[in-house]
């Protein structure tokens, strides 16, 4: 009988993983340099290893995260310049976070010459609660302003600064809201694009120190 996969169990899981992947040699990551194969290679290879543990419902790209029932999605990505894409949904993202829970691999590849394998070692293995999911400047000059008896105009003002994704309605909207419901910091930095462009260097050197962003 499996057992229920909970979010405190994909955690530990997700760290016993990445001491066992760090050692692993394998054939097909050899020369490899597609950081999405590689990240596709990974995610599958721990849905592997959790589904002979746990009983849960695999995500797909209709249902758009990894772990749906647990409202978290997988991010894999390199030492060298830790960054992914995510699906746009609405500027709200870049203040109010995406929405969902991270769980992020860094890992660094190196390949063997001789036995012509290919090894991650996985250096950073974390977890982004989806409150701190929002971008690091929207979300610290929104509160600075907030702390300056700003108003409703330089809310708009700094949106248009930061060139959020917004028409005229939506942004005074969101200044409302944002000036009624002030931001939690986020620790990531979002990239405006057609999809979300999501780095990571902030996340790994607060991990540990704030709240909602975990090295686990």
């Amino acid at each position: 009988m499996l057992k229920k996969l909970a979010t405190p169990q994909l955690k530990i899981e997700a760290a016993a993983f990445a001491v066992q992947e760090s050692t692993h040699a394998e054939s097909s990551l050899f020369g490899v340099t597609d950081g999405k194969a590689v990240g596709t290679y990974l995610e599958q290879k721990f849905q592997a290893y959790l589904h002979k543990k746990y009983d849960y419902s695999e995500g797909s790209s209709a249902k758009g995260i990894d772990f749906p029932e647990l409202n978290v999605d997988i991010k894999v990505t390199s030492i060298k310049q830790p960054q992914s894409s995510c699906p746009f949904r609405s500027a709200r993202q870049k203040i109010y976070g995406l929405g969902y829970n991270l769980l992020v691999f860094v890992y660094e590849k190196s390949d063997d010459e001789q036995t012509k394998t290919g090894c991650l070692n996985i250096h950073h293995t974390l977890f982004v609660d989806e409150w701190r999911t929002a971008d690091f400047q929207t979300t610290s000059g929104i509160l600075r302003i907030i702390e300056n008896e700003g108003n409703f105009d330089d809310i708009l003002a700094f949106f248009a600064e930061r060139m959020l994704p917004l028409d005229d309605v939506q942004a005074q909207a969101l200044a409302e809201e944002v000036l009624a419901n002030p931001p939690q910091i986020g620790y990531l930095t979002i990239s405006n694009a057609l999809q979300w462009r999501l780095q990571y260097s902030r996340v790994i050197q607060q991990a540990g120190t704030v709240s909602g962003v975990e090295v686990l």
